[in-house]
């Protein structure tokens, strides 16, 4: 008898699954009309076994969670589009799915081309397509199936369904933010976007201020450890002082490690200055670590936070904080603490940062990864590195 006959999670495991027989006894106890939602992550999955899995999701009625994380580690190249392919078509015409993970998973252009069915016609709300190694020629083409999933929406009359997008460390470049940038404006849905670590410079930040300004319910952005300066050009940093201003919305801005300022020059960057004119009144969490900001925005923060009357979580490590700081340093801090919430400046702060950051900024603790999956970090961009190297022809 399965402990929870809607939930089928096998996470963690990390059991070898080969064939049809080695799944069989995995779902023994479940009905699958009962089923609302699939945990394989944790383990690794051949193409047979994968086959058995979409037999058993063709049979559900009510999937809302398909999560395959984390499944194919330790696979063939050459395994991976026929498993994933199997378990992409089970769950294509399923009305009822609200998400869908397939993060931890290293696919590449060869083996993204599986998902392009399930990406276009499922009106999923959820997806989490995180430490992929897509790279920027799989980044456009996922974008640009995520593009026609809402045109295809707005032919029959429906508005999409996409509300989150989870997409970071997959190294999408400049070269793929463009197609991204699109997909976004033409779902015009998204309340949540995560693109953390992707190598995406100036004209491709540049981009995605256009196109995620086309969404005016984003309530949590975060462009971590992507650049907004780059040669000089600060196209991007104005780019989105334009578009600030129409996220009415945004509850949590994640600009850590994005250049905002160039090393040397004391200034106020002009997306900040527009946080003080009040274009954001519902921002709660800023995260602006490493970003040479200098004493001219420590002086403005502790001016204008009368601007920012929701904000409870400020992070401005490592940036060049001097002497001649301390006292809009000090106003600050009593600011943030009037308020019950916190300001982040000194390393050793790291380690509550940690405990507290993601409580005070209201937002999902994801599950944690296994083992294979830690590991799959480590060895993902190796072999996307291969797959990329292939032509689809």
């Amino acid at each position: 008898m399965a402990a929870d006959p809607k939930i089928l999670d096998i996470r963690g495991q990390s059991l070898k699954l080969n064939t049809a027989a080695d799944v069989i006894p995995l779902l023994e106890g479940y009905d699958p009309t009962l089923v609302e939602e699939v945990h394989l992550g944790g383990n690794t999955i051949g193409i047979e076994a994968a086959q058995e899995f979409a037999r058993f999701l063709e049979k559900t009625q009510s999937l809302k969670v398909a999560d395959f994380a984390d499944i194919f580690t330790g696979r063939l190249i050459s395994e991976i589009p026929d498993a994933l392919k199997a378990l992409c078509d089970a769950i294509e015409p399923k009305s009822t799915i609200v998400e869908i993970n397939l993060s931890d998973n290293a696919l590449g252009v060869r083996s993204v081309e599986p998902m392009r069915n399930l990406f276009e016609h499922n009106r999923f709300e959820i997806l989490r397509l995180n430490n992929n190694g897509l790279g920027p020629d799989a980044g456009t083409m996922v974008a640009g199936w995520l593009k026609k999933s809402a045109e295809l929406s707005k032919a029959k009359g429906f508005t999409s369904n996409l509300k989150t997008v989870v997409c970071g460390r997959n190294r999408l470049e400049s070269g793929s933010a463009g197609a991204w940038a699109d997909a976004f404006a033409e779902h015009g849905t998204l309340v949540e976007v995560r693109l953390p670590q992707n190598a995406i410079w100036t004209a491709g930040i540049e981009a995605l201020a256009w196109g995620l300004s086309k969404c005016p319910n984003l309530r949590y952005l975060d462009l971590q450890d992507n650049t907004f300066i780059k040669d000089g050009s600060k196209a991007a940093v104005d780019a989105w002082a334009e578009a600030l201003p129409k996220l009415s919305a945004l509850e949590t801005l994640v600009f850590s490690d994005c250049v905002l300022s160039e090393d040397g020059k004391d200034e106020v960057p002009p997306l900040l200055q527009k946080l003080a004119e009040g274009s954001n009144p519902n921002l709660a969490n800023l995260q602006l670590q490493n970003n040479n900001l200098k004493a001219s925005t420590f002086k403005f923060f502790a001016e204008s936070l009368q601007s920012l009357p929701k904000l409870k979580w400020l992070e401005l490590q490592w940036n060049d904080v001097e002497d001649d700081s301390e006292d809009d340093i000090d106003t600050i801090r009593q600011v943030m603490e009037q308020r019950s919430g916190k300001l982040l400046l000194e390393e050793e702060e790291e380690e509550e940062e940690e405990e507290e950051g993601e409580e005070a900024a209201k937002e999902e603790e994801e599950q944690p990864l296994s083992e294979d999956a830690r590991k799959t970090e480590e060895v993902v961009d190796a072999l996307a590195d291969m797959m990329n190297k292939v032509s689809v022809k």
